[in-house]
């Protein structure tokens, strides 16, 4: 491994950890705070929150993909790629990786699992999958291009 990927594993390591930062409050804030105190009339709505893990992820991995998104692009990967199709390459992982770990987290907590055990096997997961599919995938001959 040459110093200069050694060093882009590092900060791609680091913008990882900031996002998930950022997913970990999310999950917690909705998984504590919001959904066990919220009260909806409408049945279906109800039964699709019933299942919390999924939903706490669901938008806690969501906002922490478009930070992870943005820093790495500029900063890790310095790419002038066409933002909407480095964008769509991205998408097309997690429409892989998303239904894949939610159902792989909702089994596991069903099963009596902590689901912050869950969260953090997955978000682990998510990192180094997300950093090898970014190198030799998405900005894969465009890096150090900005």
């Amino acid at each position: 491994m040459k110093k200069s990927d050694a060093l882009q594993a590092v900060k791609f390591a680091l913008f990882s950890a900031s996002a998930g930062i950022i997913q970990i409050v999310s999950f917690t804030l909705l998984n504590e705070v919001v959904l066990p105190n919220i009260s909806i009339e409408n049945e279906k709505i109800m039964n699709l929150l019933s299942a919390e893990y999924g939903v706490c992820y669901l938008v806690a991995l969501t906002l922490s993909v478009l930070w992870n998104f943005t820093f790495n692009r500029r900063f890790t990967f310095k790419s002038a790629a066409n933002i909407p199709i480095a964008m769509a390459k991205v998408f097309g992982f997690y429409l892989v990786f998303t239904p894949l770990s939610t159902w792989l987290g909702n089994t596991s907590t069903a099963k009596g699992i902590n689901e912050y055990i869950v969260l953090a096997v997955t978000m682990l997961s998510n990192m180094i999958l997300e950093y090898l599919f970014c190198k030799f995938v998405v900005y894969k001959n465009q890096e150090n291009t900005r």
